[in-house]
């Protein structure tokens, strides 16, 4: 895909200082421009790359005047780094404008889909199926049946998505995530052994929701695990069965939240964080890297440590406890002395 400079001007409203028929098909770094590639510059710390870069077209703010002689032709806009986050969206959105059937791949007579819908070779669409208009399935996905998948909605490749899910609209799917498949439920028997509980539940994830390459989401043993609207989930994150995670909450890779936790609206989790099972996490909550979540947690708390303690008390206590071999150190003095 090649763009002009005139051409990007006019998707991002800016004017165009130099060759408006300069072309570019890529995206680069202002440090590592070469022919043919589109870059910006939005923080002065790397002004200095803008005399010497090989880019044929850099984005600048209205502000910016060179004091040195330059090659690359400029675009100016407001705000040169929100411009070059909308053309990177937009070139995105070109990029994944995928449409047709490849072949082979199964659909199942009985499923629907709608508009512009692209579905990648060696797919799998089982029975009962409805996908939305402008959905993109790429190759090699799972979709079981009686799946709902809302409009413009993107499946990447190697996603598994079971049975009876129920995904909304403006979703990403990322590669290798594994949605609906059994919730963990054994219960122990006479002979030591544990029987399998049955998951009859499903997965249902809202509008606008992000889903991380190779993470996993557990159905609901009765009910349904539920993601709501907005929600962005990292890579190699684990939920599992009759989850429940409010609208806008953000949630960094390698967290393990067990069955049936409540984490409420807007809340910022930690990678590696580790939640127990059966607890209520409340709205606009923040939580450290590494912690161990045990217990019911409150509105607005900000937390760190495992098991976690608030913030202001973990650094309190980390004061003394880098301290203690000094402090030990101390004791064993005084008890030395106080036998002499």
């Amino acid at each position: 895909m090649k763009f002009t400079a005139e051409q990007i001007a006019g998707i991002l409203m800016g004017d165009v200082v130099g060759n408006p028929n300069a072309e570019v098909s890529k995206l680069s770094k202002i440090e590592e421009g070469t022919e043919g590639s589109l870059t910006f510059l939005a923080n002065p710390k790397y002004k200095q790359y803008i005399y010497s870069t090989k880019a044929s077209i850099t984005i600048v703010n209205k502000s910016f005047e060179p004091e040195d002689d330059i090659e690359t032709t400029l675009i100016k806009v407001e705000d040169a780094y929100l411009a070059f986050s909308k053309i990177l969206e937009y070139y995105n959105s070109v990029k994944l404008n995928k449409v047709g059937v490849e072949q082979p791949s199964f659909i199942a007579e009985s499923s629907f889909y709608g508009d512009n819908v692209y579905v990648g070779a060696f797919s799998y669409i089982g029975e009962n199926v409805r996908i939305g208009d402008n959905v993109k399935i790429f190759p090699n996905s799972y979709i079981g049946d009686n799946t709902v998948i809302g409009d413009n909605t993107i499946i990447f490749s190697g996603a598994k998505i079971y049975s009876e899910t129920v995904i909304g609209k403006n979703c990403v799917i990322n590669s290798g995530a594994i949605i609906g498949a059994d919730g963990f439920g054994y219960a122990p028997n006479e002979d030591g052994g544990y029987n399998k509980v049955p998951q009859t539940g499903n997965v249902i994830i809202e509008d606008f929701v992000d889903v991380g390459a190779t993470t996993t989401i557990d159905r609901a043993t009765l009910g349904s695990t539920i993601i709501r609207t907005g929600v962005k989930l990292d890579n190699q994150i684990q939920i599992a069965h009759n989850v429940e995670i409010g609208k806008n909450t953000v949630i960094a890779a390698q967290t393990g939240i067990a069955g049936s936790t409540k984490i409420g609206e807007n809340c910022q989790i930690g990678g590696q964080v580790g939640i127990a099972g059966h607890i209520v996490i409340g709205n606009n909550v923040k939580v450290q890297a590494q912690s161990g979540i045990a217990r019911k947690v409150k509105d607005n708390e900000v937390l760190q440590g495992s098991p976690a303690i608030t913030l202001s008390d973990y650094n309190k206590s980390y004061v003394h406890f880098k301290n203690l071999p000094k402090i030990v150190k101390n004791i064993n003095d005084l008890e030395k002395n106080k036998w002499e």
